[in-house]
């Protein structure tokens, strides 16, 4: 297994509509596996293929309070959702160290493949609804971010792109 560079906002790959996985072959396991390393170092919930450059729809996620119940989403589907929204406070590893609060359904119902590509439901309330849709939204090519107003999401922007050239010359 491999850790993946993780995209930081606002680049603009994070941008980019996922296409759906053609098969769950080796090379996606193997994605899935590096994808799970990288979240799990990075002390994340969630992470789309999106966020480590990889425009294929898939999400791996944790929000287990033991940390030991990782979720595979390959080619995830929406197909229920509460009509009751809930507000949360959402970080995201592409943004780091920014928090901030999202509207979202409360509960949802996704379909999707395994690791092993084999078919299954998920009912997802709480936490593990929030990270669902947070990390399906990053499929779409849509970051939390954007869901706060033009101002937070300016200065979110600016602050991003300092902390970026600050590590490029090493401060």
């Amino acid at each position: 297994m491999a850790r993946l560079p993780i995209l930081r906002y606002p680049d603009p790959r994070l941008h980019t509509v996922a296409r759906p996985v053609a098969s769950v072959d080796e090379r996606i396991r193997r994605l899935v596996d590096d994808m799970l390393e990288t979240m799990y170092e990075a002390d994340g919930v969630g992470l789309a293929a999106t966020q480590v450059d990889v425009h294929e729809r898939v999400i791996v996620m944790d929000t287990s309070e033991p940390r030991d119940r990782a979720v595979v989403l390959i080619n995830p589907e929406i197909v229920a959702r509460s009509e009751e929204l809930k507000v949360s406070e959402e970080g995201c590893l592409s943004v780091p160290q920014i928090y901030d609060k999202v509207e979202r359904h409360a509960r949802v119902t996704v379909r999707a493949l395994g690791r092993d590509g084999q078919p299954f439901e998920l009912d997802a309330e709480g936490l593990a609804s929030v990270c669902v849709q947070h990390e399906m939204d990053h499929l779409l090519g849509k970051v939390f971010v954007e869901y706060l107003s033009g101002l937070k999401r300016d200065r979110i922007r600016t602050k991003m792109l300092k902390k970026t050239r600050e590590e490029l010359r090493g401060e």
